[in-house]
């Protein structure tokens, strides 16, 4: 099977943890040990993953650096947590798959300039600040903010994304085995020009569960794994009552009450994938890849769910599907 597997940006660097390089290491090689175990089940996999905390902390140290006189946008920004997240990625990937090679790709994603989200930020990046904190970085730095849980955080325009720039040198990749890096935090957005064609960063961070859906639609993958800090959707979560959903319908799943900032967005990439291509997506834990995929944890949103409360019988494990085999043509 081809599956494109999402790492959460939080999953990577937790609520609280400082943001040391050997704390993001720590969870790298944890999530490594998860998807390596997709791979040597036979399966084809690209890799996604977000950026929040890390964009954040860049674009924190860029406005505060006296050397510059500008700080760094956050379309390069977001190419510098590319490349830092995906080479820890790939180091941890070639270590527990000797003889596979592994990559990770620039990737550039596509939006529409006129996107209305460029005029309501809604996307979190960056720490924890407290409410003092929040109305010093609105004023001084002309910072959107929002809560977030108890604290409040920055929040930046977050376009839909309409197209992978790098698509057919995934697909390319893919072919030849290489387990792929990609659209790291959502991609780098970009706009294109109409008549000339060329391409120019924005002011953004794409939501990477919106991308990684995006991206399982254009490379015909047969599942969408979204791998989180929580084992399951949850009805009632942050109550004394929690209920894991282990099987659930698009419809179910939109219908439910999540927190807009956290799980709405996996909840809505999970169940579009679904609704346009008939084949299974699901949320689950970090550390247990694999059992999302067979059933064994996480929640499976399926166009139709048979019994109550239960998910139908696992997927295969096995090579990718016969649909696939065209991309051995592909060239860069």
């Amino acid at each position: 099977m081809r599956i494109v597997a999402a790492l959460g940006g939080n999953a990577l660097l937790q609520r609280g943890e400082h943001p040391d390089a050997a704390v993001q290491s720590r969870h790298v090689h944890d999530a490594a040990r998860s998807l390596a175990e997709l791979v040597t089940a036979g399966h084809e996999v690209v890799i996604t993953h977000g950026n929040g905390p890390q964009i954040g902390l860049l674009a924190q140290e860029s406005e505060t650096d006296p050397a510059l006189t500008a700080p760094y946008p956050l379309d390069v920004l977001g190419a510098q947590t590319q490349g830092m997240i995906g080479t820890l990625l790939v180091r941890e990937l070639m270590g527990r798959l000797p003889g596979r090679a592994v990559t990770a790709l620039v990737t550039h994603t596509e939006v529409d300039p006129d996107d209305p989200a460029f005029h309501r930020p809604g996307k979190f990046i960056g720490g924890q600040l407290t409410d003092r904190q929040a109305r010093m970085m609105q004023i001084e730095r002309g910072w959107a903010t929002a809560r977030d849980g108890e604290r409040m955080r920055r929040v930046v325009p977050s376009p839909q994304p309409k197209a992978i720039v790098e698509v057919a040198a995934i697909r390319a990749l893919l072919a030849t085995g290489t387990v792929v890096v990609a659209a790291g935090g959502g991609g780098i957005p970009v706009t294109r020009d109409p008549n000339s064609d060329l391409v120019r960063g924005v002011e953004a961070v794409v939501d990477k569960d919106l991308t990684a859906a995006l991206l399982a639609r254009r490379l015909d993958a047969d599942a969408l794994l979204i791998l989180t800090d929580v084992t399951h959707v949850f009805t009632g979560y942050g109550t004394t009552r929690p209920r894991p959903l282990v099987a659930v319908t698009p419809r179910q799943l939109r219908a439910l009450d999540l927190p807009e900032g956290s799980m709405r967005p996996k909840a809505e990439a999970a169940a579009g994938f679904v609704e346009q291509t008939g084949r299974i997506a699901a949320i689950g834990p970090l550390d247990n890849a694999l059992g999302i995929l067979l059933g064994t944890t996480g929640t499976t949103v399926r166009a139709a769910v048979t019994g109550a409360g239960t998910a139908p019988g696992a997927l295969p494990a096995g090579p990718p599907s016969a649909r696939h085999a065209a991309d051995t043509r592909t060239t860069v």
